[in-house]
Order: C-alpha cells, then structure tokens, then sequence
C-alpha cells in the first residue's frame, strides 16, 4: 500500500509538471512578438498552453473549495476562463464606435459564444458524466439553484434588448446589477471543506499548510489567467486565418470559430470535472460562464462602444442582430426550464445538441428555430414535469438563498 501511494503521488507530481509546463513555449515566443510563427505552429503552441491553464484552473478550485463557497469558486473559475471571450468581444464593442460595420462582430460574437456554451459546453458534460458515472442523468447540486436562478432571470430580461434596436446603456445598468446581486449571494455561501479531493489538487492539500494552500491556489489561477490572456487571441486569430483560406464567410468565423477557440478553457475545464465523476461542478461551472456572459459580458458591450464613440450611445442592432440575440435568448430560456427541477438528463442534453447542431447546418433560419425553442419551451412547461414547472416558477418569483441556494 505504501508504494501504490508513492506511485501515486509522483503520477500526480508529474501530471502538475507537465500542465504547468504546457503553456511555457507560447508564452516565451509570446514575449518576443510570436517570432514570426505560421499560423498553424501559433494555434498549436497556443492551443497547448490553454490546455495547460484548463488543468491548472480545475486543480485550483477544488482546491479552494476548501476555503470558500462553491458558488464562488465557480464564479471565480468561469471569470477566468471567459477571460479570451470578453477580450476578444470588448475589442469589436471599441472598435464599432470607431466604424460602426464592427458592431454586427461585437454581436455575431456574443451570441455564438453563448449559444455554443449550451449546445456544445452542457451537452457534452452530461454526455461525458452520464457515461462515467452509467446514470442517465447527472443530478445538479442544490446549492446550484443560485446560477440557475440568475440565469433565468438574465434570460428573462434579454428579451427586451432588441425592442430598442440596440444594447443601450440602460441594459448595462439592469446586467450589471443582476452580476453584482449573483457575485453577493455567491459570497455569501457555504464552504464545502469536506470535499473529496483528487489527484494534483490532494497532493497541494496534503502537502502544504492551510496557507501555503491557499497561496497555491491563488497561483494557479493568476498563472493559468496569464496563460489564457496572452493565448486566447493569437489563437483565436489563427484560426480564423486558417479558416479564411478556405473561403468561409467572415461573418461566421467571427460568431463560430473564434468563440469556440475563445471557451475552450471553460469547455477542457468542465470536460475534467466530469471525467473526475464531479459532473455536478462541471455543469455548475458552464451555467456560471452562462450568467457572466449574459450579464457582465452582455452590459459591458454597450459601455465600451459609448466610450470609444465619445457619447452616450447604445451599441445599434440591424436586423439579422436582432434576431441572433432573440434566437441566443429562446434557447437560453428552454435550456434554463430543463434544468430548473436540477435534473438534467442525458436525453434532454441530446435533444439541445440536436437544436444546436441543425441551427448551425441550417443558416438563415433564425426565426423559425427560434420558434422552436419558444414552442418546446412552453410546451415543457404546460405538459412536462410537475417539477420543472413548480422549480421554474420559483426561480422567477423567490430571492437567492430562500429554497437551498446556498447549499
């Protein structure tokens, strides 16, 4: 028994090393300008380091679970991981006030990055955890009610961002309350200390004092957001280079392949915490990157286009804007009905994925899936689960902590 420990534990040594390391030979080309890399040697190296900061970003918080509410690590997990996206958003906000054709990116951006978070990021989760664990369904944790509540009620609101015809100063007024109310009540949540840690992140917490643990997970996260901030955008960048050799659609790229490259830390994150049977964590992980970007994200589009414009302005939105942000809007609120009840089963994952997939081999056809969303989800809520109902409705109508949001 001792030495299956000692193996053990230089497995879990050498696993640290190699995630710590991973993002070394981007970040030192990095420094010296990318070196004048082919774009395919730039996602690779890139691509590596955020894989790198994923594992990083996981073993920091288990390991601060053990110091701080688990809503709050999570909020503090998904800040960091939707670091690449707000970067690369904010730029298209600022640079539309200069040229007000870089609005439609701003937009095109958020709403992809949103929609692939639910139909690729919480499908996949489940897949992955009803898989490891042979359930068919992953059962969310009560305390995750409180993601879920201001998820919903971000949602809700979304709706009425496009009867103005742009995200208008106002909105971020409303969001960024909405970001601060979440931020307060995660805070105010209980510590889970008796968490059932794994390997790296057991090896900090039996290795060190509570304060060296807690300075190891600090370090984590400031070096695993270093890692994401100098890798997302030159990843992001090369593979839309890669892509535009092939003739697709500027357009596209910007809502689709540079999202995806901007929340693959978020994605590789929860894939770990669900290969790890904390398929729970995982899902919580992915609906608090949900409500930062649908809140804080969202609010702050608008405030960094006023600012570069030089005026108060809101950030304008055309027609097919509009209708990507109803569409974004429609399956954020059929997805938050799914998991009101904290059930999310493998079939209704796969029934997101199905949506997602066929709105993304079917372009042009916003309004028509858009209606599909809004029919499945009031008819879940007239014919499906009592449950998902009655959790649904609370959601809307009570305050964080009053039914087990704190856990």
């Amino acid at each position: 028994m001792p030495n299956i420990g000692i193996r053990l534990r230089r497995r879990d040594l050498a696993w640290f090393l190699v995630a710590v390391l991973l993002p070394v030979p981007w970040t030192v080309a990095a420094a010296f300008g990318g070196l004048g890399m082919d774009p395919l040697w730039i996602a690779l190296l890139s691509g590596l380091a955020i894989l790198g900061a994923a594992f990083m970003l996981s073993w920091a918080c288990e390991v601060a679970e053990r110091d701080i509410p688990q809503s709050l690590a999570l909020l503090v997990l998904a800040l960091v991981g939707v670091l690449p996206e707000y970067a690369v958003d904010i730029s298209f906000a600022w640079r539309a006030g200069i040229d007000p054709e870089w609005a439609q990116y701003a937009v095109a951006n958020m709403t992809g990055a949103n929609r692939l978070l639910i139909g690729l990021g919480w499908t996949m989760v489940v897949i992955v955890a009803c898989r490891s664990t042979r359930s068919p369904s992953l059962a969310l944790e009560p305390s995750q009610r409180l993601e879920v509540r201001f998820l919903v009620w971000a949602t809700l609101y979304s709706f009425l961002i496009p009867l103005n015809g742009q995200i208008d100063l106002f909105d971020a007024f409303v969001l960024f309350g909405l970001f601060a109310a979440y931020v307060i009540s995660a805070i105010r949540g209980n510590v889970h200390d008796d968490e059932e840690l794994l390997g790296p992140a057991l090896l900090i917490d039996r290795s060190f004092s509570d304060r060296g643990r807690r300075l190891w997970a600090v370090g984590l996260f400031a070096g695993a957001a270093y890692a994401i901030f100098v890798s997302a955008g030159p990843f992001a960048e090369s593979l839309v280079h890669v892509g535009a050799q092939y003739g697709v659609d500027e357009f596209l790229l910007v809502q689709w392949v540079a999202p995806l490259a901007s929340e693959s830390p978020e994605f590789v994150v929860a894939i770990l915490f669900a290969l790890r049977l904390r398929g729970s964590m995982a899902i919580g992980a992915l609906v608090s990157s949900k409500v930062n970007q649908w809140t804080l994200l969202v609010g702050a589009l608008p405030v960094a286009f006023a600012l570069s414009a030089g005026g108060f302005v809101g950030l304008p939105l055309d027609e097919r804007q509009s209708q990507e942000l109803l569409l974004t809007s429609a399956q954020s609120l059929f997805a938050a009905l799914l998991i009101a009840d904290l059930d999310f089963s493998r079939r209704e994952a796969l029934l997101l994925f199905a949506l997602f997939a066929l709105q993304f081999a079917l372009p042009d056809t916003h309004r028509f899936f858009t209606w599909v969303y809004l029919s499945l989800a009031a008819g879940w809520f007239v014919f499906g689960p009592a449950a998902k109902r009655r959790d649904f409705v609370r959601m809307v109508t009570s305050w964080p902590g009053s039914n087990g949001d704190r856990g």
